[in-house]
């Protein structure tokens, strides 16, 4: 496990930075402006959000962690900066009526979620008609795309591809190199819900969005933080060979907007 996972106002500090250099600007060239409402689900610390709040927008962060929307608060405090930061799980929508949002981000997050089409679909109701979703997620089958940099194991955290081993292989490996039943069940967990640019292509369609904008990058825009490394898009050779791609592209950008024939569920 890298110090940074533990560490988690390092990790704010790395969220917010990459979010002010790379996805803000993102944003901003696929849709010609940054709205002043932003919503982020599964926000964990909130670090993303930071620099939309620094800008004067109004944000808010959902997720299913207490102690992660506790980080939040704390962390925003500190920067004298205001957020709302709830406990939620979206799968569990309240009766409540709910606020809608021109923006909402989800980053990260996607690749966790067992019901994606579910899921997407619940985010429209907290849609503004003409909002748009920012997601960004790993590809699944790119070198680190079942996330075991969470491993305490130095090996595994550091070994390319052993999360598209067949599950008892993996389970076993994991075991082998001392890793707790708590990282072992979330691992696997993730190699069940793990999301391809196909899977992720097709659910979106189905849950009636339209796909704005795709970016696909060969080198990951928050690896210039964590590694130095400047951002890379995806070769286009390489990007239009289905399934091929996914084995290359460690980030995915996507702009959804909802299609104009869905109607609130």
């Amino acid at each position: 496990m890298q110090k940074r996972h533990i560490d988690r106002e390092s990790y704010f500090d790395e969220q917010s930075q990459s979010s002010k250099d790379y996805y803000i600007p993102y944003i901003k060239e696929a849709i010609g402006n940054i709205p002043d409402k932003v919503l982020e689900v599964g926000c964990g610390e909130g670090g993303n959000l930071l620099p939309f709040a620094q800008t004067g927008c109004r944000v808010t962060g959902l997720d299913i962690d207490p102690t992660r929307i506790e980080q939040a608060r704390t962390f925003f405090a500190q920067r004298e900066l205001e957020g709302e930061f709830i406990v939620a799980d979206m799968l569990r929508p309240t009766p409540k009526k709910r606020t809608e949002f021109p923006l909402i981000l989800l980053h990260d997050v996607i690749e966790h979620i067992e019901n994606k089409k579910l899921f997407l679909s619940g985010l429209q109701n907290y849609l503004t008609a003409d909002g748009v979703v920012f997601v960004g997620f790993p590809a699944w089958q790119m070198p680190f795309g079942g996330h075991q940099q969470i491993a305490h194991s130095r090996i595994i955290s550091h070994l390319p591809f052993i999360h598209l081993l067949p599950r008892v292989l993996y389970k076993w490996i994991l075991k082998l190199c001392g890793e707790q039943e708590q990282t072992i069940t979330e691992l696997l967990n993730i190699k069940d819900t793990g999301c391809t640019i196909e899977m992720f292509n097709r659910i979106a369609q189905q849950t009636n969005y339209q796909i704005i904008d795709q970016r696909l990058y060969l080198i990951n825009p928050h690896y210039k933080i964590k590694f130095g490394l400047p951002p890379q898009r995806l070769p286009a050779m390489i990007a239009a060979i289905p399934y091929v791609r996914n084995f290359f592209c460690t980030s995915c950008f996507y702009i959804l907007k909802r299609s104009k024939q869905f109607s609130h569920i």
